[in-house]
Formats: C-alpha cells, structure tokens, sequence
C-alpha cells in the first residue's frame, strides 16, 4: 500500500479487516439491463416529486372549495346509529356482521397479509414482467374472477341478512360465528381455484384470479357497508340512509 493511501486509509489496530486493493472497472451489469430503461435519479424522481407537488395542490385547493365543517361534540352516552368506521375498515365492519368478532378483525386480516406476502416467493418466474395480468389469458381469469367473487359475496349478503343465521343456528356460538363462515370462506375460495384450472393457468394467472377476489371482496363489502347500511346496520337502499350515515 502506497505512502498515499496510508493517509487516506490511516491504519487502526482495532480494525478485522483492510483494503488490499482498488480495482478500475465496471459492474458485469452494465449495459445489460432492459432495452429502453433511464436512470431513477433524476428522471424517476423528478416525476415522483412533482406527481407528490400535484396531489398537494389539488388537495390545497379541493379543501378551500368543498366545505368540510365540524360536527357537534360527541356524546360517550349516546352512540351514532349507524355507527360506522373510517372507509379503509368499512370492509372489516361489514364481515363484523356475519361471523365472531375475532375471525372477522383479527385472524381473517392476518392471514390474508401472509399470504400477500407469501405471492412473491410462489411466482419467482421472471416471464411477463410488466405486462397487464400477464396475458390474455389472464385477462380473462381476472374478469371471470372478478365475475364470480362479486356474485358470490352479494349473494351471501343478503342471504345471511334475511335468513340471518345466526338466530336460525345461535347455541353454540362456535357454530354460527366460526365453523360455518370458515367453511363457506374456504369452500368458495376452492371452488374458485378449482373453476380457475379448467383455463390450464400458469402459477401467475392462478395468482392473478386469487388476488382479483381479494381486491373485488374489499371493494364489495366497503361499498355494502357504506352505501347499503340503515339504522342498526341493517340492509337498506342508499336513498333511505338517515342522516350523516355516509362517512364522508
């Protein structure tokens, strides 16, 4: 090592380790990337930094024109009818609704976050990156699983608020608000893997019409409880909606 780069890389007994070397060159990675692709800095994040400028903006502007005004101060004695939640947990009230309160806020959501985790290590194939639901083919799973969920959840809404299951079948508790929602859970997410294969899918496309039933549950239920409960939470059209029952 150089008297000159002693200076620069003063020695320090304390130190495991040392430079032996600096070598010119380049990464094996260059030039080797996809064709058309530029730099994150500074053309990425010049488009993120004005699309963040943008969205202040319009938010800037949008609270001057539309009034927001404040309601009165609530009553810890009398409970707003209907009381609903924020809209990203409209779709965990509206489940609240149909099972026992623990499958429906606790398990449920945690195992659908594993899960979302889980995608990435079951579909490592580097084939059709970028591409709109992978394929053609795909295009048609997602829509017929998108098809299928929205019928099915509908379906099962307004089954369970007028037969209402859980006064037919109430005693034991572990009957209506767990082995019969898992069961009906489970069975359809089957079916629809089941229904999924007659398409002879890949590992994305299967992954593709699972997650479209995920998002279009989401959707349905958020806009079920939002738009579709009265007083007591209890089905209704949205022109009933008594007052302030819309969460925004």
């Amino acid at each position: 090592m150089s008297d000159q780069t002693q200076d620069v890389f003063p020695k320090d007994p304390r130190k495991t380790y040392g430079l032996m070397e600096l070598v010119k060159g380049t990464s094996p990675m260059v030039e080797k990337g996809p064709e058309d692709t530029v730099m994150s800095w500074p053309h990425l994040m010049i488009l993120e930094v004005l699309a963040a400028l943008g969205t202040t903006a319009l938010l800037l502007f949008w609270s001057l024109a539309a009034k927001a005004p404040l309601r009165e101060i609530a009553d810890p004695d009398v409970t707003e009818n209907p009381a609903k939640a924020a809209w990203y947990f409209l779709s965990l009230q509206e489940l609240l609704l149909h099972m026992h309160a623990s499958l429906a806020g606790v398990i449920i959501p945690v195992v659908v976050i594993i899960a979302l985790m889980v995608i990435p290590y079951i579909d490592r194939s580097k084939r059709d990156i970028g591409i709109w639901f992978a394929s053609k083919k795909g295009r048609k799973i997602a829509l017929w699983s998108a098809g299928y969920t929205t019928v099915c959840l509908i379906g099962l809404i307004l089954f369970d608020d007028f037969v209402r299951v859980r006064s037919l079948v109430n005693e034991p508790e572990i009957l209506p608000g767990w082995i019969i929602p898992i069961l009906v859970i489970g069975g359809l997410m089957v079916l629809l893997y089941v229904l999924i294969r007659r398409w002879q899918p890949t590992t994305r496309e299967v992954l593709i019409g699972l997650f479209t039933g995920f998002v279009v549950t989401y959707f349905v239920l958020t806009v079920s409880s939002l738009f579709f409960r009265g007083m007591g939470m209890h089905l209704t059209w949205p022109w009933d909606l008594p007052p302030r029952a819309l969460t925004f």
